[in-house]
């Protein structure tokens, strides 16, 4: 049996539901744990959920953008050093703190931690107290995308003054492109992602290694016995990210609508009286249109696979677990032509330009009239993801990378 290793994997924040991070957090840290390593997770708010075996340790912000309370002042009693003098300070001047001090606060406790650990996973921190941590351990790197591309996008979307306050918010992204190329190996998830990881962070591409991410088939999975809900169309996206392409879904099923008697449900939560809400209002979509978010995994594939159709109408994505999420469930799939998506969705969606309402409006008309079409993309779906998409195998190759970080050292 191979030597049993003992693993920290760190993520600033880990929201635990609708992809990203968090859902990362939660495969990969079961997985390991399922092959026998020992796995402790080091997080900011939002805390993952995490599945028997795994241990949390919280590594408190000051938890600026809660949901509820976004961009709060915290009182005075609430700050406990300088790092919670830099979060707040970096805020109020309209950048971004929570990579640099996550990596900061996690290099404070690691450093507590000498000899716990064989080897450190950073899941897209990128911050500079990661360069100490590498001091204490080997430190492989985790880019399911860098976040360069969302800024290219957002600014590209935002209007005068806001790109001033844009190109602020993402000032973290050139902290991240002076951590990354410092760390080997670093592992991506598509050979789109490894491109743009390397024109934008300049790292070498002899030091990343492709891992493609897994979906969890306990949940996502096809229902047979549960009926389809009648023109019935899901998507999972952040609803008010440009990137993430809400506003194009949005004006697609407008135009389907005056058509066929279709709804959208989209797994998200909007900023109220934000862009999204007031899109949905001036294209007269309130009862056609509905936004569900906190749900768990079950309610979540439940509501995918009783779907007759799924959108990724993204501008750009590194991956799309997403997009995974709705092949696993034999829901047929309509996906941008962009960034890695028709890598991972191969011949097993109906691919649409980015950014197109038009031609996602003829897609979905044509596949709402068409049950025999549906059925043969759902199941071209649901083959590709068993045949390339498991959290076992990703959990292997990323204990060989853990291994050749510990060679290297």
């Amino acid at each position: 049996m191979a030597e049993r290793l003992r693993v920290a994997l760190l993520s600033y924040r880990s929201k635990p539901t609708c992809g990203g991070q968090g859902v990362y957090l939660r495969h990969i840290s079961r997985e390991l744990i399922a092959l026998g390593h020992h796995v402790e997770v080091f997080s900011g708010q939002p805390y993952p959920e995490l599945d028997e075996g795994v241990i949390l340790n919280k590594i408190p912000s000051l938890d600026l953008y809660n949901d509820d309370d976004p961009f709060r002042t915290p009182p005075l009693k609430e700050f406990r050093d300088w790092i919670d003098v830099l979060e707040v300070a970096t805020m109020w001047t309209a950048g971004f703190p929570e990579p640099l001090t996550f990596s900061l606060r996690a290099h404070r406790e690691l450093k507590k931690r000498v000899g716990d650990f064989d080897v450190v996973q950073d899941n897209q921190t990128l911050g500079y107290g990661v360069l100490g941590i590498q001091k204490l351990f080997p430190v492989v790197g985790t880019i399911h995308h860098p976040i360069s591309v969302d800024r290219r996008i957002e600014l590209k979307a935002a209007k005068r003054w806001k790109k001033l306050s844009m190109r602020r918010w993402y000032g973290f992204v050139r902290m991240q492109a002076r951590v990354a190329p410092r760390l080997s190996p670093i592992l991506t998830v598509s050979e789109s992602s490894l491109a743009d990881i390397h024109r934008d962070f300049h790292v070498p591409q002899a030091n990343m290694r492709l891992i493609p991410l897994g979906v969890d088939t306990r949940f996502f999975h096809p229902r047979p016995d549960l009926p389809k809900r009648r023109g019935s169309i899901v998507a999972v996206a952040s609803a008010d990210s440009p990137m993430k392409g809400v506003a194009t879904l949005l004006r697609g099923v407008a135009k389907l609508a005056t058509e066929r008697d279709v709804n959208l449900t989209v797994v998200s939560r909007p900023t109220p009286g934000g862009p999204t809400e007031k899109l949905v209002t001036e294209l007269s979509l309130q009862d056609r249109v509905r936004f569900v978010h906190g749900i768990s995994d079950t309610e979540l594939a439940e509501l995918i696979a009783t779907s007759e159709i799924s959108v990724v109408p993204s501008l750009y994505e590194g991956f799309s677990l997403p997009a995974v999420e709705h092949m696993a469930c034999g829901t047929p799939l309509v996906a941008s032509r962009t960034g890695a998506l028709p890598e991972v969705v191969g011949d097993a969606a109906v691919q649409v330009a980015p950014g197109d309402p038009e031609e996602l409006a003829a897609v979905l008309l044509r596949l709402h009239d068409s049950p025999e079409e549906r059925a043969a993309v759902g199941k071209r779906g649901y083959d590709r993801v068993m045949e390339r998409y498991a959290w076992p195998v990703v959990a292997q190759r990323t204990v060989e990378a853990y291994r050749e970080a510990i060679s290297a050292r």
